[in-house]
C-alpha cells in the first residue's frame, strides 16, 4: 500500500498545483474520481496490464471516459499510461482528496454513533471539533449500535471515546484493579 502511495504521490500532486494555478480544482478532482473508478474495473485493469503499446492504452482508456476528461485530463492519462502507471489512479485520486483537504484546511473526522445523527447533532459535534481544532472539519458518520450511547469521535491518531460502552470499560478496569 505505500508502495502505491509513493508511486502515486508526484502525480497527485503535479495534477493538484494544475488545478489549483488554474482555479480548476473541482473539475479535476471530477477527472480524476472518474478515472480512478475507470481503472478499477476488472476489464480495464486486463487491458493496462496487456502488451498493448501505452499509445494504445491511453487511447482505449481516454475513449472510455468519453468527454468526462478535458485536454489537460486526457494528457494526464497519456503521461501516466506512458510510465504505465494508470494502475494507481484510485490512488493518484485519493492522495489529491489529501492534498486539497490540507490546501483547504480541512480536517477529516470520522464519528461511529449508536444510532444515526441528526442534522443538528453532526453540526452541533462539527463545531465543536472546529473549535477544538482551530480548522474545518468534514464529519463521516456511521452507525454501532454495540456502543449502546454516545459516540466514538476519530482524526488523525486521536480517538475520543464518548460512548457507553467505553465509559463501561474503563469502569470495569478500574474495578479490577
Amino acid at each position: 500500500m505505500s508502495e502505491l502511495s509513493t508511486v502515486a504521490r508526484p502525480y497527485a500532486k503535479a495534477a493538484f498545483d494544475f488545478a489549483l494555478e488554474q482555479g480548476q480544482l473541482d473539475k479535476w478532482q471530477q477527472m480524476l474520481q472518474f478515472s480512478a473508478l475507470v481503472a478499477s474495473e476488472e476489464q480495464v485493469i486486463n487491458v493496462i496490464s496487456s502488451s498493448l503499446t501505452s499509445n494504445q492504452i491511453s487511447e482505449m482508456f481516454i475513449k472510455i471516459c468519453d468527454n468526462q476528461l478535458d485536454q489537460y485530463g486526457q494528457n494526464f492519462i497519456r503521461v501516466m499510461a506512458d510510465n504505465k502507471r494508470l494502475a494507481v489512479l484510485p490512488a493518484v485520486f485519493s492522495a489529491f482528496l489529501e492534498l486539497r483537504a490540507e490546501h483547504e484546511s480541512i480536517k477529516d473526522i470520522e464519528v461511529v454513533s449508536a444510532n444515526t445523527l441528526t442534522d443538528a447533532q453532526e453540526a452541533k459535534i462539527a463545531n465543536a471539533m472546529e473549535k477544538r481544532l482551530g480548522t474545518k472539519v468534514r464529519i463521516t458518520s456511521s452507525v454501532d449500535s454495540s456502543l449502546i450511547a454516545g459516540v466514538i469521535i476519530r482524526y488523525d491518531d486521536v480517538v475520543i471515546d464518548g460512548s457507553s460502552r467505553g465509559q463501561l470499560n474503563r469502569l470495569s478496569q478500574e474495578l479490577s484493579l
